[in-house]
């Protein structure tokens, strides 16, 4: 049987807006935006690693989570220390609170959850502010 070896590169997003979703993801996740054009805009820890990348759906229709009539189509997990702390956070990065815990929307639509660092993962280090993060075509 032949066996491929491959790598994820980006998780995709379709949305309407893709530099102002990934200005929001950029300030959530505290990495910089690392490749910017019309359509596409990706945030990783670099330009060489793989990300999230954010690709223009003039006619995106967010989920309507909970309620099954347009489905979520996948939702992020995000790693925090402290859940009760972090959610006053991502509210005032533009997120929106959604019924079932710690379930949140990003400002276009997806669902993504706030979840507390496992013990086997490596402590999450203290917030970047905006201003420390990388400027695309800045160095």
């Amino acid at each position: 049987m032949l066996v491929m070896s491959g790598h994820l590169h980006h998780v995709v997003l379709d949305c309407p807006d893709p530099l102002a979703l990934a200005s929001f993801y950029s300030r959530l996740l505290g990495d910089p935006i690392t490749y910017v054009s019309d359509d596409w805009v990706v945030v990783s820890t670099s330009s060489q690693a793989s990300g999230l990348a954010f690709q223009l759906a003039p006619d995106h229709r967010p989920p309507t989570w909970p309620d099954p009539s347009i489905p979520q189509q996948f939702h992020l997990d995000v790693m925090v220390e402290d859940v009760a702390a972090a959610a006053p956070l991502v509210l005032d990065l533009g997120a929106t609170r959604l019924p079932g815990g710690d379930v949140f929307a990003d400002p276009a639509g997806h669902p993504f959850c706030l979840v507390k660092r496992p013990s086997w993962a490596e402590i999450i280090p203290a917030a970047s502010t905006p201003d420390e993060l990388p400027v695309p075509g800045s160095a």
